[in-house]
């Protein structure tokens, strides 16, 4: 399987091999928007936007209803933030954390120890391949990570394979209003496919994931949180300010940052979570 790297994920990685304090804070757990219940109670710096990366993860696996005693596969796992949240707070787990990019699952597999009960494997894989047998899991989760996804339906079809019967797919994404949907051929698409840094990057409509939901006999609830993770572009801004991102970067991540801020503060852009059921 070859193994895929995003340009982001060198420079993060780069920082925590110089053990970059700040970086390490903010991303050496998880690599996702930040999660505020009270947006204006923002303070801005590292320990605050990690504290809101773990409410993101925490916010989606309540949705997911994750319990105990429970076989939860993390896909895009990343450097295993979410998977830790889970080894803390339950017990009786069998937990497998997946992503494409062997460098991320290092970094996962030398900071997670299981704890309790609790049983925990990272694997390289693919989204959209995924190496495990029907009915194997009871939740699906994937944190910000399927709009690199070469498919969205082959993963929903992978996915859906690997379920229980009675189980359920949760992600959150970055979803494009119809208007943006619209003009995203002269707006948006156009110049995220020239921030390579990104990687492939595809935005989505509810509408299309309402029409997947329908194929697939998936009962789908979404939760706007939008509002709730505005304050990460702030930060975002601020990391790029504060260190010396390089041309590639300033060129790249600054403009991509400032993009979808303004689509997200005019609500061109959403972020929801949404849980996809199966009956």
């Amino acid at each position: 399987m070859p193994s895929v790297k995003y340009p982001y994920f060198d420079f993060i990685l780069s920082e925590l091999a110089k053990e970059n304090a700040a970086i390490k804070t903010s991303f050496g757990h998880h690599v996702h928007w930040g999660y505020w219940e009270q947006p204006k109670d923002t303070k801005g710096d590292d320990e605050d936007f990690f504290n809101a990366a773990q409410n993101l993860s925490r916010k989606l696996c309540d949705i997911a209803n994750v319990t105990d005693n429970q076989r939860i596969l993390d896909v895009g796992c990343g450097f295993g933030g979410t998977t830790s949240l889970l080894n803390d707070c339950h017990t009786g787990m069998d937990l497998t954390g997946l992503n494409i990019d062997p460098r991320q699952l290092d970094v996962a597999n030398k900071k997670i120890k299981c704890k309790g009960y609790n049983r925990i494997q990272f694997i390289a894989g693919d989204a959209c391949q995924l190496p495990f047998d029907d009915n194997s899991f009871d939740r699906v989760l994937a944190v910000e990570c399927i709009f690199h996804f070469p498919s969205r339906e082959l993963f929903f079809k992978e996915a859906l394979r690997v379920l229980k019967p009675g189980g359920s797919i949760t992600l959150s994404d970055f979803v494009s209003s119809s208007l943006t949907a619209l003009n995203n051929k002269i707006l948006a698409l156009p110049l995220f496919e020239k921030l390579t840094i990104f990687g492939h990057f595809h935005f989505i409509t509810l509408r299309k994931y309402r029409s997947i939901a329908s194929q697939l006999g998936l009962k789908m609830q979404v939760h706007d949180i939008t509002k709730n993770t505005l304050p990460t572009y702030p930060y975002l801004k601020t990391i790029a300010n504060r260190f010396d991102l390089g041309q590639f970067y300033n060129k790249q991540a600054i403009p991509g940052i400032w993009l979808m801020h303004f689509l997200s503060k005019y609500r061109l852009l959403t972020y929801p979570i949404i849980t996809f059921s199966k009956t």
